[in-house]
């Protein structure tokens, strides 16, 4: 089955270490109270607020003093995911692309269900980070799922 989207199967290990590294990162960083001075650094800001400037004119860009752990750790769950979740397995065969499919629809429908729940009954403040948390739960999702069909797949077979 040919599959012009996935990447060689040599990322997959790469990918695994950002995605840990980041998940790791990003649960110590949201327990820490998302505070933190590390790597403060001058940054490029598209939209900060609709800004007026000295002589009257509105600022939509600015250069602001930011630390940028909470960017990285986001960078390396996304990309490592993607590279995890989309990289060629070793025998990469119909059954494999079945998988695939059936892991992301059902990840989409799950990171669905329960953020309708989550929106049903959790407010204010709480319910920014569970949708802080949510730009990483489908991604999340489809990789357990994969991955526990493919292993269930290799039991089934023994």
């Amino acid at each position: 089955m040919k599959t012009n989207y996935l990447l060689p199967n040599k990322y997959k290990t790469l990918g695994w270490i950002l995605f840990i590294v980041g998940i790791i990162s990003g649960i110590i960083f949201a327990f820490g109270g998302y505070e933190t001075n590390l790597l403060n650094t001058k940054v490029l800001s598209i939209y900060d607020g609709l800004n007026i400037t000295v002589d009257g004119k509105l600022s939509i860009f600015n250069i602001q003093k930011n630390s940028i752990i909470d960017e990285l750790i986001t960078i390396a769950i996304i990309i490592g995911g993607l590279i995890v979740g989309f990289s060629k397995e070793k025998v990469e065969d119909e059954f494999i692309y079945k998988l695939r499919k059936d892991s992301l629809v059902w990840a989409i429908i799950v990171n669905y269900a329960v953020l309708l729940f989550i929106t049903l009954f959790i407010y204010d403040l709480a319910y920014f980070h569970v949708l802080v948390f949510n730009m990483f739960t489908p991604l999340i999702f489809f990789i357990i799922r994969f991955n526990f069909l493919k292993l269930k797949s290799r039991s089934d077979e023994e």
